[in-house]
């Protein structure tokens, strides 16, 4: 992480990001690769949580109205991922695995922070002009839900991963281990792009840090670069202001928050 300084808090906390099933254990069954995968898009959206919080308060008037363009994005991300697993990724699994019983806290979980959600896209859509936002504010609603949240995104994945253990789990091999692979490869190519091209995707990418756990997620998700370089700096310049909030850059290396950045320019500047 040589582009952050070590002096200035990045986007590793305060939410906790999640070590994948995967590098942890090095298995390779269907339900450590898919709570993997979905450790992976949980991370981009934790890294969003937490360059948020950081640089709420340190936004620059001339750049709150692509910072709430930012924050709004992300919202939209995050919801979109509920309800896409709500309506879509459970009921496939518990219909895979014959139990409907196995979501039953991850659903309670669901409902432990969606009032706080609400609350943070109804200020800031509530917004008369962007130069009202305040940091302080917007903090006040995030610390109100960011303990549930941050144990939610964490243990469904645990959840997941040990369906593994499941009785019904399907055997290597056979034709439900072969539907359950298609299932989260399915649901997981078009969870993302069907939340929103021109915000959702480049929040997710430019929040996806492709060094950790030894670069062995760098060329995830897997997609050749003139598709990842377009969705990136094609669909992503409709909104580009809001890029510059990103915990990462076009390339997945994590880049100093420019809230930071900004700071430190201004600094530089008035010493002149």
């Amino acid at each position: 992480m040589s582009s952050v300084a070590p002096s200035n808090p990045w986007a590793d906390g305060p939410l906790k990001l999640i070590t994948t099933p995967q590098f942890q254990t090095k298995k390779t069954d269907i339900f450590t690769t898919g709570s993997t995968h979905m450790a992976l898009l949980h991370n981009s959206i934790l890294r969003g949580y937490n360059s948020i919080y950081h640089q709420a308060p340190l936004v620059a008037d001339q750049d709150k109205a692509d910072f709430v363009g930012y924050c709004l994005a992300w919202f939209k991300f995050v919801k979109s991922h509920h309800d896409d697993e709500e309506a879509n990724l459970f009921t496939k699994i518990e219909d895979l695995l014959k139990d409907k019983t196995i979501f039953e806290e991850t659903h309670k979980e669901h409902e432990s922070f969606l009032s706080g959600l609400g609350e943070f896209e109804k200020y800031l859509s509530g917004l008369r002009s962007p130069a009202d936002f305040s940091g302080d504010e917007l903090l006040r609603i995030m610390k109100s839900f960011q303990e549930p949240f941050e144990q939610h995104f964490h243990s469904e994945i645990t959840t997941i991963a040990k369906f593994a253990d499941h009785p019904n789990a399907p055997k290597q091999g056979t034709p439900e281990h072969d539907a359950a692979a298609a299932t989260f490869k399915t649901w997981g190519k078009s969870t993302v792009t069907k939340a929103g091209v021109t915000d959702v995707v480049p929040f997710f990418l430019l929040n996806l840090d492709r060094t950790v756990e030894d670069g062995m997620w760098a060329n995830w998700p897997p997609m050749p670069a003139p598709i990842k370089w377009g969705l990136i700096n094609l669909a992503g310049a409709w909104h580009s202001g809001w890029w510059r909030f990103s915990s990462c850059d076009s390339s997945g290396q994590p880049q100093e928050l420019w809230a930071y950045r900004a700071s430190a320019a201004k600094a530089s500047q008035a010493k002149e």
